[in-house]
């Protein structure tokens, strides 16, 4: 099978999950250009802000920027403590910061270049306060305003930038098995074998139409009415019933068939490419002459973990 144009060959089981995984993470960073949820996770928020003190408390008194050996003329162990409440003063723009992007993405998006604008002004203001502290040191008052700034510009972005890119790689690999974790206990919960035969009934519950499994490709919604496409002797066929496509959907809720769209369910089984063209997606069936599923953007999370899901199902089969 295919994501997104993509062929893994002949991979080990373990390793098609991961690379699909990320396919997968990836596919939605670029398709909707806003961060991902878990950068905005509250919990996420708060390991963020730590991670970032601690590190700017080494940093500091590491590197010792902003002029910093001229502030206290003291042993390191009593510079640490000096500085460490100047020091998680600045921070406090990154909290007040975060809170306030965590309250904004309830209302809307934040996409890429928002949030790069948003660490911009966080380093700006940061940069601001220890430039107006290093210059209220009576040590440092001969120094140049703009030189100050500049050089608080670039310690304050390293002391925001290196934490920050590290645990957006964490949180991303992090969610990462989270996901494959679902997926594996979806994959062991789903039954092992598929009724050789999908059973259809009309809206009075008389029963309508027989197919195999491996010979149904889709199913699409015509108001009351549903059309089921199947193949038979090399060809698509298709047959009209009765019946609405949610009470379908719920019918076939423990087969490979699973809704992609308002008005279409598909069979899994028969997915082979899933393709993304600017901002639509679709499902390309191995059934020549089928025509492309399209996929709703309230449903692309779900179709992209049944493609991985089946996807692993098929590999096993094969194994």
């Amino acid at each position: 099978m295919v994501f997104s144009s993509y062929h893994f060959g002949k991979t080990s089981i373990y390793g098609v999950k991961f690379r699909y995984a990320w396919q997968i993470k990836n596919y939605y960073i670029c398709d909707s250009m806003r961060i991902p949820d878990y950068i905005l996770r509250k919990g996420n928020i708060v390991r963020l802000v730590i991670f970032t003190a601690a590190f700017a408390l080494l940093f500091i008194n590491i590197y010792k920027p902003f002029g910093s050996k001229e502030w206290y003329d003291v042993s390191d162990f009593k510079f640490f403590l000096f500085s460490a409440p100047i020091i998680l003063t600045g921070v406090l723009v990154v909290v007040i910061s975060r809170i306030f992007m965590f309250y904004y993405s309830r209302k809307r998006e934040i996409s890429y270049v928002t949030y790069f604008f948003w660490v911009v002004l966080e380093i700006l203001f940061m940069s601001l306060f220890y430039t107006i502290f290093t210059l209220s040191i009576e040590a440092n008052q001969h120094r140049d305003v703009i030189a100050t700034f500049k050089s608080a510009m670039v310690n304050t972005a390293l002391v925001l930038l290196l934490p920050y890119i590290t645990l957006w790689f964490y949180f991303g690999w992090e969610e990462s098995k989270k996901r494959l974790a679902i997926i594996e206990g979806q994959s062991e919960e789903a039954p092992d074998t598929i009724p050789d035969n999908i059973l259809f009934t009309d809206d009075k519950g008389t029963l309508r139409f027989s197919v195999r499994h491996s010979d149904l490709l889709y199913i699409e919604s015509d108001d009351n009415y549903v059309t089921i496409h199947y193949s038979a002797g090399g060809k698509i066929k298709s047959f009209l019933l009765r019946n609405t496509l949610k009470k379908i959907e719920e019918e076939l809720s423990d087969t490979p068939v699973a809704r992609c769209h308002r008005s279409f369910l598909v069979n899994f089984t028969r997915v082979k490419v899933m393709r993304r063209e600017r901002e639509n997606l679709f499902l390309e069936l191995d059934a020549e002459m089928s025509q492309d599923i399209p996929v709703s953007k309230s449903y692309r999370e779900k179709v992209a973990e049944r493609f991985m899901n089946q996807s692993f199902r098929t590999k096993k089969d094969r194994v």
